[in-house]
């Protein structure tokens, strides 16, 4: 008996772990970037109701829950200069690697170091409303533990310090 509760220990504490952390490093936690993220209709992609893994200052406008709900970044002044600033934060932080950017819209890609799980995050220039809207969503999963929204709201700090 505690023969084979040794063995299951150290399955539990030894492989699966390495086996994780393999897995991450050869890309199979990543997911796959999708394909209809940016503008449509006027708004990015809403959120899904039944996942708690994306955040998005357009999900007062779609069908949500409280948790998708985060506010846009607020600007004074000249709208692409704050653009340039916020893609300056974006450009600095580890993990992430611009994919696209466009003079009122931005999308970067945010992967942990270790597992290399990858998270969407986007942001438009909405210059009438002195704002930038932002999405920010994990590939994988269903929960995001928080993640998001702490990014994003560490890219507010950032941008407004």
């Amino acid at each position: 008996m505690a023969k084979t509760l040794g063995i299951i220990a150290f399955v539990l504490l030894i492989v699966l772990p390495v086996a994780l952390v393999v897995a991450g490093q050869l890309g199979f936690l990543s997911g796959t970037r999708p394909n209809d993220l940016g503008l449509k209709n006027g708004l990015l992609k809403p959120p899904v109701k039944a996942s708690w893994n994306v955040v998005s200052s357009y999900a007062d406008r779609q069908p949500h829950t409280d948790y998708h709900v985060i506010a846009p970044l607020r600007y004074s002044g000249d709208g692409k200069a704050a653009f340039a600033r916020l893609e300056a934060i974006v450009r600095g932080m580890d993990g992430a690697t611009v994919i696209t950017r466009q003079p009122d819209y931005l999308y970067a890609e945010f992967q942990t170091k270790l597992l290399k799980f990858t998270d969407d995050v986007e942001f438009v220039l909405d210059e009438p409303a002195g704002v930038i809207q932002m999405r920010s969503a994990s590939r994988l999963g269903r929960k995001d533990f928080g993640a998001n929204r702490k990014r994003l709201e560490a890219i507010r700090a950032k941008f407004n310090g």
